[in-house]
């Protein structure tokens, strides 16, 4: 999800914490260790009270087709939003837990034999907050703004390299999108609305677009009398069981949620809206949310944060307080890439990739409670992952061999490297100043650059003339294919514009690769894609357009007076907010 088996997540603050809708395993919780996912259980809740959201990171955007990260798409879709399809609330199993289920649609949708064509008929009922109610326009008008690729950035952009639209001369569809209406009949007969069932035609098979919209919210509704063009990044409009109050959304503080008096609890089955209303504390330290968590007082008794603990207090995590912690594999992977647009000697970027010293970088973070070494871009929990073997050993860092390569490009030494980074914990820094270490002496003289994430983080790196030289990056699938790591990541059609670099923040374009791309999606047989897959991970390897560094392990933290809290498959393993309640209702 950005750092979701698509990243995604809060990650614009900190390198554990990614954007994407793969769940994850926990540990066996057999009383050893901080507790996993397999130890939560949902039970009756009582309704009311206040519940509160501590967090570092800023919200990347509350405009669903904005949203790429994975705590704000599972914050999004239990909160304000509700997509034709949706993955069950409160489920921790991986398979039960990513399989859509209804929701705005009376079922999970209808395609002809080829995967070519789906339809989805809506239900009778759903309203927006003002008690208007969600129609087949506002679905097309919602998915026909990632086209202004101009106004709407830092999304996912699937749609734009699926739905069946003409392309240009410079191979850019011909609809411009809402606000410019350029190649408007175009789309007009991709999308079609009869009556309450909206159709979508693509030029290419998409056997599991149920699975893109239950992950995302680029296919929610959008209504278009309440559109501001760049200027909707931080609105919100209602569709789901709670909408903004009165005072809105402060980028700097956050913001509270209140009930929405048109949303009908009959009707919407997945989410228990048990809570009355929920206030985002954001820019916060991360250090300070963790020890606010432990001392539980007053209002944080009942607060709960997507944020880790950090290293120097997992001492604290015992007893009661381990009692409300969790500790389990997230969905994502966290990367550099080198800037294409700077990095042209491939035996530089060769070397870089030598010398990374994943074992230090771990350890930095935490260790094994944190993360762990990895060797592909895609996680180890994602269908067709295979450790890459172009990257050497886990723990990485053959200075020797960085030495070599360097010589061997021809540069004067040593060569000066800009590293772009969030800044989150003290962890944080420590790991890319271990980076740093083993970079410098292998013949690299590595000027940090901690980006402060209220930026916010993938804004800043998402600009195709940056002068970084390495930036960091985290990723997870965003639903249980490679197919949603590598192409929107990699794929310069759909990412590279004059305003934009998309998701591949390094500038990397290769037709070769492209074609690669193209030949693996349209394999229907699962096996063959995967090795297809592997193929052009190796291909991205051999050109170094990425370095894997870890997988993010979550350790999360939460109030005593909280009930019902399940990190879910369906939320990217964030706090599921469909189930979270608090004890007696806070009374």
């Amino acid at each position: 999800m950005g750092t979701n088996r698509k990243r995604l997540v809060a990650a614009a603050a900190s390198m554990v914490v990614a954007v994407s809708l793969a769940g994850c395993g926990g540990d066996s919780g057999d009383g050893s260790g901080p507790k996993g996912q397999t130890d939560q259980e949902v039970t009756e809740a009582t309704k009311g009270g206040a519940v509160f959201s501590l967090e570092t990171a800023v919200t990347q955007a509350w405009d669903p087709q904005r949203t790429y990260t994975g705590r704000d798409l599972s914050n999004q879709s239990r909160l304000v939003y509700r997509s034709l399809v949706d993955f069950p609330k409160g489920v921790t199993d991986n398979i039960e837990g990513q399989t859509p289920i209804p929701d705005l649609a009376t079922d999970t949708g209808q395609s002809n034999e080829d995967a070519t064509e789906w339809s989805f008929t809506l239900k009778d009922g759903p309203k927006w907050q003002d008690g208007k109610p969600v129609t087949c326009e506002d679905l097309k008008y919602g998915v026909s703004r990632t086209f202004a690729t101009d106004v709407i950035t830092g999304g996912p952009n699937y749609i734009i390299g699926y739905l069946d639209v003409p392309q240009d001369a410079d191979g850019q569809p011909v609809y411009k999108g809402p606000y410019t209406g350029e190649g408007q009949d175009a789309f007009d007969q991709a999308v079609t609305c009869d009556g309450n069932t909206i159709t979508y035609r693509f030029k290419k098979p998409w056997p599991d677009f149920p699975y893109a919209v239950a992950a995302l919210r680029s296919f929610d509704p959008y209504r278009a009398d309440q559109d501001k063009g760049d200027k909707s990044k931080l609105s919100v409009f209602s569709n789901g069981p709670y909408m903004l109050d009165e005072k809105g959304w402060n980028e700097d503080s956050g913001g509270t949620f209140v009930r929405n008096p048109e949303w009908d609890a009959s009707e919407d089955t997945n989410r228990d809206a048990n809570f009355d209303t929920i206030t985002f504390e954001i820019g916060i330290e991360t250090e300070v949310i963790i020890d606010r968590l432990i001392a539980d007082e007053g209002n944080d008794k009942f607060a709960f944060t997507s944020r880790s603990v950090t290293p120097a207090q997992y001492p604290q995590i015992t007893g009661d307080v381990e009692a409300r912690a969790v500790n389990f594999e997230s969905p994502f992977s966290n990367y550099l890439v080198p800037n294409f647009n700077r990095l042209t000697n491939l035996k530089v970027r060769q070397a870089l990739a030598a010398a990374t010293n994943r074992a230090a970088y771990v350890g930095a973070l935490g260790g094994d409670k944190a993360s762990a070494p990895s060797l592909s871009i895609v996680n180890p929990s994602t269908p067709g992952y295979v450790a890459n073997p172009n990257f050497g050993k886990a723990e990485g860092g053959d200075v020797e061999g960085a030495k070599a390569l360097l010589e061997e490009s021809g540069e004067t030494l040593p060569y000066p490297i800009k590293l772009t980074y969030p800044i989150g914990s003290d962890a944080t820094d420590k790991a890319f100043a271990a980076l740093k270490a083993t970079y410098d002496e292998a013949g690299f003289d590595v000027t940090l650059d901690g980006l402060d994430p209220s930026g916010p983080y993938y804004e800043q790196i998402q600009k195709p003339g940056s002068d970084s030289d390495l930036i960091w990056g985290g990723w997870g699938s965003d639903w249980p294919s490679v197919s949603t790591v590598i192409p929107p990541l990699f794929d310069s059609r759909v990412n590279i514009t004059k305003a934009s670099n998309g998701q591949d923040y390094g500038n990397y374009a290769s037709d070769e690769v492209n074609a690669a791309i193209d030949a693996a999606a349209a394999e229907t047989d699962i096996d063959k894609a995967n090795e297809m897959w592997s193929e052009v991970d190796n291909m991205l390897a051999e050109d170094v357009a990425y370095i894997p560094l870890d997988t993010t392990k979550f350790y999360f933290l939460h109030g005593s007076g909280l009930e019902n809290y399940v990190n879910s498959a369906g939320t990217n393993g964030y706090t599921d907010l469909g189930v979270l309640s608090v004890v007696d209702g806070g009374k």
